[in-house]
C-alpha cells in the first residue's frame, strides 16, 4: 500500500513524500530507518479502478516549475538526488509531490532520469525525454535543463498570447448567442401570440425567427442531438489521417489565422529542432521528432518527408527547398546553419525571428476583429429588430 509521510529530518526540517509499505507500523519504521521522525502517516487509497483510475499528471506551469529549479538547482553543484529531494518539498500539490517521489525511488531502484520520466508520457513528451537522454550521456544535464525549460516558458508565452487574442471575440460571440437564445426561447414565443391573434401579414425575417423559435422550444432535444451528432462526427473525420489532412490544409488558407498557424509551426518546429540538434540527436531523428511536436497534419507530414529526403544523403536546406511548404527565409537560414557548422544558433535566430513574426500577427488579428465584431453584433441586433418591430408598426399604423 502506498502511503503520505511527513516527518522530521535530521536538521529538523520538516520532509513530506510517499512510499510503499505493508501497513502503518512498517512505514514508520522505514522512516526511522531513514533518521526521519514520522509526524503523520496517512494511507493514499486509490481512486476508481481499471481504465478509470486517475493518472498521476503536472500542469503545464508545474512543469515548467520543476524543469525550471532542477536546472537550477544542478547548475549550483547539487547531485541529481538532493535536487529532486528539494524539488518535492517544494511542490505544493499531493499530486506533483506524488510524481516526483515516483520518480526519485525509480531513479534509487536503477533507473536512469530519462527512463523515470518516460513512465509518464502524459507529462513528459518524447523530445522532453530525448533531450534528457542525450544529456545523461554527454554530461550537460543542468544545461540541457536550462534550455528546456527556457522553452517551456516560450512555448507558454507563445501560447497565452494567442489565446489572449481570441478570449474577446469568443466572450462577445458568446454573449451575442446567450443574447439570441433568450430571445428565441422566452420572447419571441410570446410575441408570436399577439401576432397570431391579431392575424398580421409577417414579412420573410419574421417568418424565420417565429420557425428558430418554434423548432428550438419544441424540438430542443433534436437541436441538442443534432450538435451533439455533428460534433463527434467532426471529431471522427479529424482523426482519420485523409480528412484531416484536408481540414488542416484549408485552416491554413484562411485569412490572417491560417498565417499565424504556419507561423506557430515554424516557430515550435525551428526552437524544437534547434534544442535536439544542440544536444547532440540524430538529425533525422530529431527532425522527426520536431514534426511530431507541430499541431498541424500538413507539416507534420512535409517535415516526416523532409527527415526521409536527409536520410537519402540530401542536405536539410535542400530537402526543406523540395517542398513548397517551408519559405526562402528558413531555407536560407538552415543552410547557412550548415554550412558555418552551427545549426542550433541558426534555428534558434529562427524561432526568435517567427515569434516576433506571431507577436505582429496577433496584433495585426486584434485590431482586425475588432470592426469585424461590430459588425456582427450590429447585423444580428438589427435583424432581431427589424424581425420583431416591423409587424408591431403595421399593427399600429393599421390602428
Amino acid at each position: 500500500m502506498k502511503y503520505y509521510y511527513k516527518g522530521y529530518g535530521k536538521n529538523g526540517q520538516v520532509v513530506a513524500g510517499f512510499l510503499e509499505a505493508k501497513n502503518t507500523a512498517e512505514a514508520a519504521t522505514m522512516l526511522r530507518n531513514q533518521q526521519l521522525t514520522p509526524i503523520k502517516i496517512t494511507e493514499q487509497k486509490s481512486k476508481g479502478f481499471g481504465v478509470f483510475k486517475k493518472q498521476s499528471s503536472l500542469s503545464s506551469k508545474d512543469l515548467i516549475f520543476f524543469t525550471r529549479q532542477l536546472a537550477s538547482m544542478l547548475s549550483s553543484g547539487l547531485t541529481l538526488m538532493q535536487a529532486l529531494h528539494i524539488l518535492r518539498d517544494q511542490m505544493s500539490k499531493v499530486s506533483s509531490k506524488e510524481v516526483v517521489d515516483k520518480i526519485i525511488s525509480d531513479i534509487e531502484g536503477g533507473s536512469s532520469l530519462s527512463d523515470a520520466l518516460a513512465k509518464y508520457p502524459n507529462i513528459f513528451t518524447p523530445v522532453y525525454i530525448s533531450l534528457i537522454r542525450a544529456s545523461e550521456s554527454s554530461g550537460l544535464l543542468d544545461k540541457i535543463m536550462d534550455r528546456l525549460a527556457q522553452n517551456l516558458e516560450k512555448d507558454a508565452a507563445l501560447k497565452a498570447q494567442i489565446t489572449s487574442a481570441l478570449i474577446y471575440p469568443a466572450v462577445i460571440i458568446l454573449m451575442m448567442m446567450g443574447v439570441v437564445g433568450i430571445m428565441v426561447i422566452f420572447v419571441i414565443p410570446q410575441i408570436s401570440k399577439l401576432y397570431e391573434s391579431l392575424d398580421v401579414d409577417l414579412p420573410l425575417s419574421t417568418r424565420i425567427l417565429l420557425s428558430v423559435s418554434y423548432i428550438a422550444t419544441n424540438f430542443w432535444y433534436l437541436v441538442v442531438g443534432a450538435g451533439f451528432g455533428v460534433g463527434l462526427l467532426v471529431r471522427y473525420f479529424y482523426r482519420k489521417p485523409t480528412s484531416r489532412y484536408v481540414i488542416d490544409s484549408s485552416v491554413l488558407r484562411a485569412p490572417i489565422f491560417g498565417k499565424l498557424i504556419t507561423q506557430t509551426v515554424f516557430t515550435e518546429f525551428t526552437r524544437t529542432f534547434a534544442l535536439l540538434v544542440g544536444s547532440g540527436n540524430v538529425v533525422v531523428a530529431s527532425l522527426k521528432q520536431a514534426g511530431d511536436v507541430v499541431n498541424n497534419i500538413v507539416y507534420k507530414t512535409e517535415l516526416h518527408a523532409v527527415a526521409d529526403r536527409v536520410e537519402k544523403g540530401v542536405s536539410i536546406g535542400d530537402a526543406l527547398s523540395a517542398s513548397n511548404r517551408f519559405p526562402p527565409y528558413l531555407v536560407q537560414i538552415v543552410k547557412i546553419g550548415e554550412q558555418t557548422g552551427k545549426l542550433d544558433d541558426s534555428l534558434m535566430r529562427a524561432s526568435e525571428y517567427y515569434e516576433k513574426e506571431v507577436e505582429q500577427t496577433v496584433k495585426t488579428l486584434t485590431t482586425a476583429m475588432e470592426p469585424l465584431i461590430m459588425i456582427i453584433l450590429g447585423v444580428g441586433v438589427g435583424f432581431l429588430l427589424f424581425s420583431v418591430i416591423t409587424p408591431i408598426y403595421k399593427i399600429t399604423s393599421s390602428i
